[in-house]
């Protein structure tokens, strides 16, 4: 079903899954310290070639946006081709917005941050989505989308202000689904500064909460 971006469940529309195709999950909840609104895709089979293109192009998107440093006072359409920019090279492409602003334990969709034309400019302290997606009707659907801060981005030239991301969805990627051979060596040392941060910050906390299953999962999946 997730092959539909938008899709609403009915009574007649449920379906079993099998480890034979992609699961697409969209979660999110709202405590007393912030909102978070997560996707992940995974497949625990064989993904065939052109799902696992797919997903690694839709995760360039998600890194090469979220790493990248801009002007302030930019708007965030400027920079929105940026996590389209993979999928294009191949001819793809998806039909929803990039990025919505998220509120601090208020609205999931809050306005007026994001990345279509009637968004203002991204500043500090703004909190945004950044999910870059592909659909194929009837077969799959592939989204990553994670919530990031603007940041002041530190520079070569040391002007400033020039702003970037801070990625704070600590949940790593689907390996299964990763051809690397895709992948910049930019981007890769992205991703492994990423599963750092997420041995640095979750890893101690299950730890203390002696989830002992979570934790060894968790470390097998933030390998470099």
């Amino acid at each position: 079903n997730a092959a539909l971006a938008h899709y609403s469940p009915s009574n007649g529309s449920s379906r079993t899954l099998s480890a034979g195709e992609m699961y697409l999950f969209d979660t999110g909840g709202q405590y007393l310290d912030g909102t978070t609104d997560i996707t992940r895709t995974v497949h625990w089979g064989e993904p065939t070639p052109l799902q696992k293109e797919a997903y690694t192009r839709v995760l360039m998107g998600n890194i090469d946006l979220a790493r990248l440093i801009f002007p302030s006072n930019t708007a965030g359409r400027t920079v929105e081709s940026f996590a389209r920019r993979a999928l294009w090279d191949i001819g793809l492409n998806y039909g929803h917005g990039t990025g919505h602003g998220i509120g601090n334990f208020l609205s999931v969709h809050e306005w007026p941050v994001g990345f279509q034309s009637n968004n203002v400019p991204l500043e500090v302290g703004m909190f945004t989505s950044i999910e870059p997606g592909y659909y194929r009707d009837g077969e799959f659907g592939i989204r990553i989308e994670d919530v990031a801060l603007v940041v002041e981005a530190q520079t070569e030239s040391g002007e400033k202000p020039f702003l970037t991301f801070e990625v704070v969805s600590l949940v790593p990627y689907d390996r299964n689904l990763i051809d690397l051979s895709l992948l910049s060596p930019e981007q890769i040392r992205y991703l492994n500064s990423y599963y750092e941060r997420i041995r640095a910050h979750v890893g101690p906390e299950l730890r203390r909460q002696r989830l002992q299953e979570a934790y060894e999962w968790l470390q097998e999946r933030t390998q470099p």
